[in-house]
Protein backbone atom coordinates (compact mmCIF):
# COMPACT_ATOMS: atom_id res chain seq x y z
CA UNK A 1 0.00 0.00 0.00
CA UNK A 2 1.43 3.05 -1.22
CA UNK A 3 1.47 5.83 1.83
CA UNK A 4 2.77 9.86 1.77
CA UNK A 5 4.44 11.61 3.70
CA UNK A 6 3.07 15.13 4.71
CA UNK A 7 4.52 18.45 5.16
CA UNK A 8 4.76 19.89 8.42
CA UNK A 9 1.89 21.87 8.78
CA UNK A 10 2.42 26.19 8.87
CA UNK A 11 2.52 28.23 12.31
CA UNK A 12 -1.31 29.32 11.18
CA UNK A 13 -2.21 25.56 10.45
CA UNK A 14 -0.19 24.83 13.71
CA UNK A 15 -1.95 26.62 15.80
CA UNK A 16 -5.21 25.52 14.45
CA UNK A 17 -4.69 21.98 14.64
CA UNK A 18 -3.74 22.80 18.78
CA UNK A 19 -6.80 24.80 18.89
CA UNK A 20 -8.45 22.12 18.01
CA UNK A 21 -7.23 19.45 19.70
CA UNK A 22 -7.45 21.81 22.88
CA UNK A 23 -11.82 21.94 21.85
CA UNK A 24 -11.76 18.11 21.39
CA UNK A 25 -10.22 17.84 24.98
CA UNK A 26 -12.39 20.44 26.69
CA UNK A 27 -14.94 18.27 24.63
CA UNK A 28 -13.90 14.92 26.02
CA UNK A 29 -14.72 15.95 29.67
CA UNK A 30 -18.56 17.62 29.46
CA UNK A 31 -21.26 15.16 30.34
CA UNK A 32 -23.51 13.35 28.05
CA UNK A 33 -26.51 15.84 27.06
CA UNK A 34 -28.40 14.26 29.27
CA UNK A 35 -26.99 15.09 32.16
CA UNK A 36 -26.13 18.64 30.99
CA UNK A 37 -29.47 19.24 30.94
CA UNK A 38 -30.38 17.35 34.61
CA UNK A 39 -27.87 19.36 36.08
CA UNK A 40 -29.25 22.54 34.39
CA UNK A 41 -32.46 21.58 35.57
CA UNK A 42 -30.71 21.94 39.39
CA UNK A 43 -29.24 25.03 38.70
CA UNK A 44 -32.55 26.79 37.62
CA UNK A 45 -34.28 25.92 40.72
CA UNK A 46 -31.75 27.09 42.78
CA UNK A 47 -31.37 29.89 40.94
CA UNK A 48 -35.04 30.64 40.57
CA UNK A 49 -35.24 30.61 44.45
CA UNK A 50 -32.00 33.42 44.72
CA UNK A 51 -33.50 35.82 42.37
CA UNK A 52 -36.89 35.51 43.68
CA UNK A 53 -35.88 36.46 46.89
CA UNK A 54 -33.33 38.92 45.38
CA UNK A 55 -36.85 40.83 44.00
CA UNK A 56 -35.63 40.11 40.12
CA UNK A 57 -38.13 41.63 37.98
CA UNK A 58 -38.88 42.65 34.30
CA UNK A 59 -41.25 44.90 33.23
CA UNK A 60 -43.17 43.25 29.77
CA UNK A 61 -43.09 45.74 27.19
CA UNK A 62 -46.24 44.31 25.67
CA UNK A 63 -48.70 45.27 28.16
CA UNK A 64 -46.90 46.65 30.96
CA UNK A 65 -47.18 44.10 33.52
CA UNK A 66 -44.31 43.38 36.24
CA UNK A 67 -42.93 39.89 35.55
CA UNK A 68 -40.91 38.34 38.80
CA UNK A 69 -38.96 35.35 38.87
CA UNK A 70 -40.52 32.31 40.88
CA UNK A 71 -39.27 30.20 43.41
CA UNK A 72 -39.19 26.33 41.97
CA UNK A 73 -38.45 25.61 45.70
CA UNK A 74 -42.10 26.26 47.01
CA UNK A 75 -45.21 24.39 46.76
CA UNK A 76 -46.49 25.68 43.02
CA UNK A 77 -42.58 24.84 42.02
CA UNK A 78 -42.89 21.23 43.26
CA UNK A 79 -46.42 20.91 41.37
CA UNK A 80 -44.55 21.60 38.24
CA UNK A 81 -41.28 19.92 39.49
CA UNK A 82 -43.11 16.39 40.76
CA UNK A 83 -46.69 16.95 39.64
CA UNK A 84 -46.57 17.98 36.07
CA UNK A 85 -43.23 15.88 35.00
CA UNK A 86 -44.94 13.69 32.81
CA UNK A 87 -47.01 16.33 31.40
CA UNK A 88 -43.83 18.54 30.67
CA UNK A 89 -42.38 15.31 28.82
CA UNK A 90 -45.38 14.95 27.02
CA UNK A 91 -46.25 18.21 25.92
CA UNK A 92 -42.86 18.68 25.27
CA UNK A 93 -43.14 20.26 21.48
CA UNK A 94 -40.79 18.36 19.14
CA UNK A 95 -41.86 15.12 20.63
CA UNK A 96 -45.06 14.48 19.09
CA UNK A 97 -43.52 15.78 15.86
CA UNK A 98 -40.34 13.60 15.43
CA UNK A 99 -41.86 10.34 16.09
CA UNK A 100 -44.76 10.31 13.84
CA UNK A 101 -42.11 11.74 11.01
CA UNK A 102 -40.16 9.05 11.56
CA UNK A 103 -42.71 6.39 11.81
CA UNK A 104 -42.98 7.31 7.75
CA UNK A 105 -39.35 8.05 7.26
CA UNK A 106 -37.97 4.71 8.67
CA UNK A 107 -40.07 2.66 6.19
CA UNK A 108 -38.32 4.29 3.50
CA UNK A 109 -35.21 3.67 4.97
CA UNK A 110 -35.61 -0.07 5.77
CA UNK A 111 -37.18 -0.86 2.47
CA UNK A 112 -34.22 -0.11 0.99
CA UNK A 113 -35.77 3.48 -1.00
CA UNK A 114 -33.22 5.80 0.55
CA UNK A 115 -30.12 3.54 -0.03
CA UNK A 116 -30.79 3.35 -3.70
CA UNK A 117 -31.71 6.74 -4.37
CA UNK A 118 -28.69 7.60 -2.84
CA UNK A 119 -26.25 4.86 -5.00
CA UNK A 120 -28.89 5.66 -8.05
CA UNK A 121 -28.03 9.50 -8.31
CA UNK A 122 -24.28 9.54 -8.23
CA UNK A 123 -23.39 6.15 -10.36
CA UNK A 124 -24.23 7.07 -14.03
CA UNK A 125 -22.98 10.97 -13.57
CA UNK A 126 -20.15 12.22 -15.90
CA UNK A 127 -17.00 12.84 -14.32
CA UNK A 128 -16.84 16.54 -14.78
CA UNK A 129 -20.60 17.00 -12.61
CA UNK A 130 -19.11 14.21 -9.82
CA UNK A 131 -18.48 17.20 -7.44
CA UNK A 132 -21.90 18.87 -7.54
CA UNK A 133 -24.21 16.11 -7.37
CA UNK A 134 -22.57 14.28 -4.56
CA UNK A 135 -22.43 17.76 -2.76
CA UNK A 136 -26.46 18.02 -3.74
CA UNK A 137 -27.02 14.17 -3.42
CA UNK A 138 -25.76 14.96 0.30
CA UNK A 139 -27.26 18.06 1.12
CA UNK A 140 -30.52 15.83 -0.01
CA UNK A 141 -29.23 12.50 1.88
CA UNK A 142 -29.00 14.25 5.10
CA UNK A 143 -32.74 13.16 5.28
CA UNK A 144 -31.53 9.36 6.44
CA UNK A 145 -30.25 10.55 9.00
CA UNK A 146 -26.86 8.51 9.90
CA UNK A 147 -27.41 6.36 6.70
CA UNK A 148 -26.23 8.76 5.07
CA UNK A 149 -22.82 9.17 6.21
CA UNK A 150 -22.69 5.04 6.36
CA UNK A 151 -23.72 5.13 2.58
CA UNK A 152 -22.65 8.06 0.79
CA UNK A 153 -19.25 8.48 1.88
CA UNK A 154 -17.69 4.89 0.75
CA UNK A 155 -19.79 5.60 -2.19
CA UNK A 156 -18.55 9.27 -2.75
CA UNK A 157 -14.83 6.98 -2.66
CA UNK A 158 -15.52 4.78 -5.42
CA UNK A 159 -16.71 6.87 -8.24
CA UNK A 160 -13.93 9.70 -7.71
CA UNK A 161 -11.86 7.11 -7.96
CA UNK A 162 -13.42 5.31 -10.87
CA UNK A 163 -13.74 8.58 -12.85
CA UNK A 164 -9.53 9.43 -11.64
CA UNK A 165 -9.92 11.60 -9.38
CA UNK A 166 -8.63 10.98 -5.14
CA UNK A 167 -11.00 9.05 -3.05
CA UNK A 168 -9.83 11.28 -0.27
CA UNK A 169 -11.43 14.09 -1.87
CA UNK A 170 -14.25 11.99 -2.10
CA UNK A 171 -14.81 10.91 0.84
CA UNK A 172 -14.49 15.34 2.65
CA UNK A 173 -16.95 15.99 -0.47
CA UNK A 174 -19.77 13.84 0.64
CA UNK A 175 -19.03 14.56 4.48
CA UNK A 176 -19.41 18.35 4.09
CA UNK A 177 -22.24 17.69 2.41
CA UNK A 178 -24.05 15.37 4.58
CA UNK A 179 -23.24 17.34 7.99
CA UNK A 180 -24.14 20.80 5.86
CA UNK A 181 -27.52 19.20 4.47
CA UNK A 182 -28.50 18.60 8.17
CA UNK A 183 -29.79 22.62 7.92
CA UNK A 184 -30.77 22.91 4.15
CA UNK A 185 -32.42 20.52 2.08
CA UNK A 186 -35.19 20.37 -0.39
CA UNK A 187 -37.38 17.93 1.51
CA UNK A 188 -39.00 18.77 4.68
CA UNK A 189 -37.08 16.62 7.31
CA UNK A 190 -37.15 15.16 10.81
CA UNK A 191 -34.57 18.20 11.86
CA UNK A 192 -37.25 20.65 10.96
CA UNK A 193 -39.96 19.09 13.11
CA UNK A 194 -37.44 18.69 15.89
CA UNK A 195 -36.23 22.88 15.57
CA UNK A 196 -39.50 24.17 15.39
CA UNK A 197 -41.11 22.73 18.39
CA UNK A 198 -38.21 23.76 20.29
CA UNK A 199 -39.06 27.49 18.54
CA UNK A 200 -42.06 26.95 19.21
CA UNK A 201 -41.88 26.59 22.80
CA UNK A 202 -39.50 29.34 23.34
CA UNK A 203 -41.42 31.68 20.87
CA UNK A 204 -44.76 30.93 23.32
CA UNK A 205 -42.94 32.84 26.33
CA UNK A 206 -43.63 35.82 24.59
CA UNK A 207 -46.60 34.84 22.28
CA UNK A 208 -48.58 31.97 23.85
CA UNK A 209 -50.13 31.83 20.41
CA UNK A 210 -46.69 31.14 18.43
CA UNK A 211 -46.01 27.76 16.52
CA UNK A 212 -43.18 27.35 14.42
CA UNK A 213 -43.97 25.01 11.90
CA UNK A 214 -41.70 22.38 10.03
CA UNK A 215 -42.06 24.29 7.23
CA UNK A 216 -41.14 27.51 8.76
CA UNK A 217 -37.39 27.92 6.67
CA UNK A 218 -38.65 25.94 3.77
CA UNK A 219 -38.13 28.66 1.31
CA UNK A 220 -34.85 29.32 2.93
CA UNK A 221 -33.85 26.21 3.15
CA UNK A 222 -34.52 25.21 -0.41
CA UNK A 223 -32.60 27.95 -2.18
CA UNK A 224 -29.86 27.45 0.46
CA UNK A 225 -29.40 23.60 -0.48
CA UNK A 226 -28.14 24.60 -4.15
CA UNK A 227 -26.38 27.38 -2.94
CA UNK A 228 -24.46 25.24 -0.26
CA UNK A 229 -23.68 22.81 -3.25
CA UNK A 230 -22.40 25.75 -5.90
CA UNK A 231 -19.83 26.35 -2.43
CA UNK A 232 -18.75 22.91 -1.44
CA UNK A 233 -18.17 22.43 -5.57
CA UNK A 234 -15.90 25.98 -5.82
CA UNK A 235 -13.92 25.22 -2.67
CA UNK A 236 -13.45 21.31 -4.12
CA UNK A 237 -12.54 22.39 -7.82
CA UNK A 238 -10.52 25.32 -6.30
CA UNK A 239 -8.54 24.29 -3.22
CA UNK A 240 -8.47 20.84 -2.67
CA UNK A 241 -8.17 19.90 -5.91
CA UNK A 242 -5.00 20.86 -6.15
CA UNK A 243 -4.01 19.95 -2.38
CA UNK A 244 -5.08 16.27 -2.98
CA UNK A 245 -3.96 15.98 -6.89
CA UNK A 246 -0.25 14.59 -5.65
CA UNK A 247 -1.78 12.26 -2.99
CA UNK A 248 -0.46 8.58 -3.66
CA UNK A 249 -4.27 7.49 -2.26
CA UNK A 250 -4.07 3.62 -2.00
CA UNK A 251 -6.49 1.11 -4.19
CA UNK A 252 -8.66 -1.11 -1.47
CA UNK A 253 -10.00 -4.47 -3.35
CA UNK A 254 -13.46 -2.43 -2.18
CA UNK A 255 -12.59 0.11 -5.35
CA UNK A 256 -14.99 -1.10 -7.98
CA UNK A 257 -18.62 0.03 -8.40
CA UNK A 258 -19.93 -3.73 -8.12
CA UNK A 259 -23.17 -3.43 -5.71
CA UNK A 260 -23.51 0.19 -6.00
CA UNK A 261 -24.63 -0.11 -9.01
CA UNK A 262 -28.56 -1.07 -8.91
CA UNK A 263 -30.28 -4.23 -9.26
CA UNK A 264 -33.17 -4.40 -12.04
CA UNK A 265 -35.74 -5.26 -9.19
CA UNK A 266 -34.30 -1.88 -7.15
CA UNK A 267 -34.88 0.12 -10.44
CA UNK A 268 -38.55 -1.13 -10.35
CA UNK A 269 -38.87 -0.13 -7.26
CA UNK A 270 -37.90 3.91 -7.86
CA UNK A 271 -40.20 4.03 -10.55
CA UNK A 272 -42.95 2.93 -8.27
CA UNK A 273 -42.24 4.76 -5.74
CA UNK A 274 -41.35 7.87 -8.12
CA UNK A 275 -44.94 6.93 -10.15
CA UNK A 276 -46.60 6.85 -5.67
CA UNK A 277 -44.88 10.06 -4.83
CA UNK A 278 -46.53 11.92 -7.89
CA UNK A 279 -49.88 9.78 -7.45
CA UNK A 280 -50.03 11.65 -3.93
CA UNK A 281 -48.61 14.82 -5.25
CA UNK A 282 -51.90 15.11 -7.38
CA UNK A 283 -54.24 14.32 -4.96
CA UNK A 284 -52.55 17.11 -2.37
CA UNK A 285 -52.80 19.96 -4.99
CA UNK A 286 -56.34 18.86 -6.10
CA UNK A 287 -57.26 18.48 -2.18
CA UNK A 288 -56.74 22.35 -1.76
CA UNK A 289 -57.30 23.80 -5.57
CA UNK A 290 -61.51 23.75 -4.97
CA UNK A 291 -62.60 27.34 -3.00
CA UNK A 292 -64.83 25.53 -1.17
CA UNK A 293 -62.32 22.43 0.16
CA UNK A 294 -62.84 21.02 3.69
CA UNK A 295 -58.85 20.77 3.22
CA UNK A 296 -58.68 24.64 3.33
CA UNK A 297 -58.48 26.58 6.73
CA UNK A 298 -61.65 28.34 8.14
CA UNK A 299 -61.25 31.24 6.32
CA UNK A 300 -60.65 29.47 3.66
CA UNK A 301 -56.90 30.21 3.21
CA UNK A 302 -54.24 27.46 2.04
CA UNK A 303 -51.91 28.35 4.52
CA UNK A 304 -54.50 27.37 7.50
CA UNK A 305 -54.82 24.39 5.52
CA UNK A 306 -55.11 21.03 7.84
CA UNK A 307 -52.65 19.68 5.32
CA UNK A 308 -50.71 22.25 5.79
CA UNK A 309 -50.68 22.91 9.73
CA UNK A 310 -50.36 19.21 9.86
CA UNK A 311 -47.70 18.88 7.69
CA UNK A 312 -45.87 16.02 9.76
CA UNK A 313 -48.59 13.83 9.51
CA UNK A 314 -48.56 14.91 5.21
CA UNK A 315 -45.22 13.85 5.46
CA UNK A 316 -45.43 10.72 7.45
CA UNK A 317 -47.60 9.04 5.09
CA UNK A 318 -45.79 10.21 2.36
CA UNK A 319 -42.92 8.51 3.06
CA UNK A 320 -44.54 5.58 4.69
CA UNK A 321 -46.77 5.17 1.14
CA UNK A 322 -43.67 5.46 -1.36
CA UNK A 323 -41.23 3.47 1.04
CA UNK A 324 -43.91 0.55 1.26
CA UNK A 325 -44.64 0.94 -2.91
CA UNK A 326 -40.48 0.82 -3.31
CA UNK A 327 -40.52 -2.65 -0.65
CA UNK A 328 -43.31 -4.31 -2.53
CA UNK A 329 -41.63 -4.17 -6.09
CA UNK A 330 -37.97 -4.49 -4.74
CA UNK A 331 -38.85 -7.25 -2.73
CA UNK A 332 -38.10 -6.20 1.08
CA UNK A 333 -41.66 -5.91 1.73
CA UNK A 334 -43.48 -9.28 1.90
CA UNK A 335 -46.38 -9.39 3.99
CA UNK A 336 -48.09 -6.53 5.21
CA UNK A 337 -46.39 -7.05 8.98
CA UNK A 338 -42.99 -5.82 7.29
CA UNK A 339 -44.18 -2.33 7.69
CA UNK A 340 -44.86 -1.90 11.18
CA UNK A 341 -42.39 -4.07 12.16
CA UNK A 342 -39.99 -1.85 10.15
CA UNK A 343 -41.59 1.03 12.35
CA UNK A 344 -41.10 -0.12 15.41
CA UNK A 345 -37.25 -0.11 14.48
CA UNK A 346 -37.64 3.55 13.80
CA UNK A 347 -39.40 4.25 17.19
CA UNK A 348 -36.03 1.69 18.41
CA UNK A 349 -33.73 3.84 16.67
CA UNK A 350 -35.28 7.33 17.97
CA UNK A 351 -34.57 5.84 21.85
CA UNK A 352 -31.52 7.80 22.45
CA UNK A 353 -33.34 11.29 21.70
CA UNK A 354 -36.67 10.20 23.64
CA UNK A 355 -34.51 9.62 26.55
CA UNK A 356 -32.60 13.40 26.34
CA UNK A 357 -36.17 14.72 25.76
CA UNK A 358 -37.24 14.09 29.10
CA UNK A 359 -34.23 16.00 30.35
CA UNK A 360 -34.89 19.20 27.73
CA UNK A 361 -38.46 18.92 28.44
CA UNK A 362 -38.02 19.15 32.29
CA UNK A 363 -35.05 22.20 31.75
CA UNK A 364 -37.02 24.03 29.68
CA UNK A 365 -40.51 23.73 31.78
CA UNK A 366 -38.90 25.20 35.32
CA UNK A 367 -36.95 27.81 32.66
CA UNK A 368 -40.09 29.12 31.62
CA UNK A 369 -42.41 28.28 34.73
CA UNK A 370 -40.04 30.72 36.99
CA UNK A 371 -40.11 33.61 34.48
CA UNK A 372 -36.53 33.84 34.25
CA UNK A 373 -36.74 32.85 30.49
CA UNK A 374 -38.98 36.23 30.20
CA UNK A 375 -37.06 38.51 32.96
CA UNK A 376 -33.76 37.77 30.84
CA UNK A 377 -35.16 38.12 27.84
CA UNK A 378 -36.93 41.68 28.39
CA UNK A 379 -33.18 42.58 30.22
CA UNK A 380 -31.16 41.24 27.72
CA UNK A 381 -33.32 43.34 24.88
CA UNK A 382 -33.61 46.44 26.86
CA UNK A 383 -29.57 45.84 27.31
CA UNK A 384 -29.09 45.61 22.99
CA UNK A 385 -31.98 48.57 22.18
CA UNK A 386 -29.93 50.78 24.75
CA UNK A 387 -26.70 49.77 22.75
CA UNK A 388 -28.61 50.53 19.55
CA UNK A 389 -26.52 47.26 17.91
CA UNK A 390 -27.53 47.45 14.31
CA UNK A 391 -29.10 44.48 13.35
CA UNK A 392 -26.10 43.33 11.21
CA UNK A 393 -24.14 42.86 13.67
CA UNK A 394 -26.85 41.75 16.54
CA UNK A 395 -27.45 38.92 14.00
CA UNK A 396 -23.44 38.24 13.27
CA UNK A 397 -22.89 38.01 16.63
CA UNK A 398 -25.75 35.19 17.40
CA UNK A 399 -24.30 33.07 14.85
CA UNK A 400 -20.87 33.15 15.98
CA UNK A 401 -22.00 33.14 19.63
CA UNK A 402 -24.12 29.72 18.10
CA UNK A 403 -20.96 28.84 15.95
CA UNK A 404 -18.46 28.37 19.30
CA UNK A 405 -21.43 26.72 21.36
CA UNK A 406 -21.61 24.10 18.42
CA UNK A 407 -17.68 23.05 18.71
CA UNK A 408 -18.63 21.78 21.91
CA UNK A 409 -21.82 20.53 21.77
CA UNK A 410 -22.56 19.06 18.78
CA UNK A 411 -26.31 17.66 18.78
CA UNK A 412 -28.15 20.30 17.09
CA UNK A 413 -30.91 19.81 18.90
CA UNK A 414 -29.53 19.47 22.00
CA UNK A 415 -27.52 23.23 21.32
CA UNK A 416 -31.07 24.92 20.12
CA UNK A 417 -32.91 23.37 23.16
CA UNK A 418 -30.01 25.05 25.61
CA UNK A 419 -30.08 28.59 23.69
CA UNK A 420 -33.27 29.02 22.20
CA UNK A 421 -35.71 29.87 25.39
CA UNK A 422 -32.84 33.16 25.75
CA UNK A 423 -32.20 33.85 22.31
CA UNK A 424 -35.91 33.40 20.39
CA UNK A 425 -37.46 35.68 23.22
CA UNK A 426 -34.99 37.96 23.30
CA UNK A 427 -35.07 38.81 19.65
CA UNK A 428 -38.72 38.38 19.33
CA UNK A 429 -39.03 41.54 21.58
CA UNK A 430 -36.81 43.73 19.12
CA UNK A 431 -38.98 42.31 16.05
CA UNK A 432 -36.77 39.61 15.13
CA UNK A 433 -39.39 36.73 14.40
CA UNK A 434 -38.79 33.17 15.92
CA UNK A 435 -38.42 32.11 12.33
CA UNK A 436 -35.43 34.54 11.40
CA UNK A 437 -33.44 33.53 15.15
CA UNK A 438 -34.15 29.79 13.90
CA UNK A 439 -32.69 30.01 10.06
CA UNK A 440 -29.20 32.10 11.79
CA UNK A 441 -29.28 29.01 14.02
CA UNK A 442 -28.87 26.48 11.30
CA UNK A 443 -26.04 28.33 9.61
CA UNK A 444 -23.81 27.81 12.39
CA UNK A 445 -24.87 24.80 13.50
CA UNK A 446 -24.31 23.22 9.54
CA UNK A 447 -20.78 25.25 9.68
CA UNK A 448 -19.22 24.21 12.44
CA UNK A 449 -20.75 20.34 11.85
CA UNK A 450 -17.28 19.77 9.27
CA UNK A 451 -14.94 20.56 11.42
CA UNK A 452 -15.48 20.04 14.95
CA UNK A 453 -13.75 16.47 16.20
CA UNK A 454 -16.43 16.36 18.80
CA UNK A 455 -18.72 15.11 16.24
CA UNK A 456 -19.30 11.07 16.24
CA UNK A 457 -19.31 11.34 12.66
CA UNK A 458 -15.45 12.74 12.32
CA UNK A 459 -14.22 9.81 13.95
CA UNK A 460 -16.30 8.16 10.93
CA UNK A 461 -15.24 9.57 8.31
CA UNK A 462 -11.21 9.69 9.63
CA UNK A 463 -11.63 5.89 9.46
CA UNK A 464 -12.55 6.08 6.25
CA UNK A 465 -9.84 8.42 5.16
CA UNK A 466 -7.67 5.19 6.99
CA UNK A 467 -8.49 2.90 4.24
CA UNK A 468 -6.73 4.64 1.36
CA UNK A 469 -3.97 6.42 3.59
CA UNK A 470 -2.77 5.07 6.60
CA UNK A 471 -1.33 8.29 7.86
CA UNK A 472 -4.25 9.98 8.29
CA UNK A 473 -4.89 12.21 11.75
CA UNK A 474 -6.87 14.48 12.99
CA UNK A 475 -5.33 17.22 11.03
CA UNK A 476 -5.75 15.68 7.64
CA UNK A 477 -9.17 16.00 8.06
CA UNK A 478 -9.67 18.95 9.79
CA UNK A 479 -7.03 20.86 6.72
CA UNK A 480 -9.51 19.43 4.09
CA UNK A 481 -12.68 20.34 6.02
CA UNK A 482 -11.82 23.54 7.64
CA UNK A 483 -12.17 25.51 3.69
CA UNK A 484 -15.86 24.42 3.68
CA UNK A 485 -16.24 25.39 6.93
CA UNK A 486 -14.91 29.31 6.75
CA UNK A 487 -16.63 29.37 3.04
CA UNK A 488 -19.98 27.82 4.08
CA UNK A 489 -20.14 30.31 6.94
CA UNK A 490 -19.14 33.61 5.64
CA UNK A 491 -21.02 33.13 2.33
CA UNK A 492 -24.42 31.80 4.14
CA UNK A 493 -24.17 34.31 6.44
CA UNK A 494 -23.73 37.30 3.89
CA UNK A 495 -26.64 35.11 2.05
CA UNK A 496 -28.95 35.34 4.63
CA UNK A 497 -28.12 39.25 5.91
CA UNK A 498 -29.44 39.91 1.77
CA UNK A 499 -31.96 37.83 2.20
CA UNK A 500 -33.37 39.62 4.75
CA UNK A 501 -32.77 43.11 3.60
CA UNK A 502 -35.23 41.91 0.50
CA UNK A 503 -37.47 40.56 2.93
CA UNK A 504 -38.39 37.31 1.07
CA UNK A 505 -40.16 34.69 3.42
CA UNK A 506 -38.37 32.17 4.86
CA UNK A 507 -41.34 29.61 4.33
CA UNK A 508 -44.89 29.30 3.93
CA UNK A 509 -46.74 32.25 6.25
CA UNK A 510 -43.08 32.85 7.83
CA UNK A 511 -42.33 36.61 6.77
CA UNK A 512 -38.23 37.32 7.44
CA UNK A 513 -39.57 40.40 9.70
Amino acid sequence: MAETTEKPPGRAMGLLLGSLRGIEKAGNKLPHPFWIFAFLGGFVILLSAVLSWAGAHAVSPIDDERIDVQSLLSPEGFQVIFGEAVTNYVNFPPLGLVVVIMLGVVVAEQTGLINAILRGSITRVPAKYMTFVVALVGICGSIASDAAYVILIPLAAVVFQAVGRSPTLGIVVAFASVSAGWNATFVVAPTDALLGGISTEAARVIDPEATVTPLANYFFNAVSAVLLAVLITLVTELVLRKRTEGLDDATTEDDTLGDFHLQPEERKGLRAAGLTLLAMAVLFVAALVPENSWFRGADGTVMESPLVSGIAVVLAVAFLAVGTAYGLVAGTVRQAADVPAFMAKGIKDLAPALVLFFAASQFLAYFQWSGMAEVLSVRGAELLEALDVPVAVLFIGFILIATLMNLFITSGSAQWALIAPVFVPMLMLLDVNPETTQAMYRIADASTNIVTPMSPYFVLVLGFMQRYRKDSGIGTLVSLTLPFTVTILIVWTLFFLGWYTLGLPLGPGAPVS
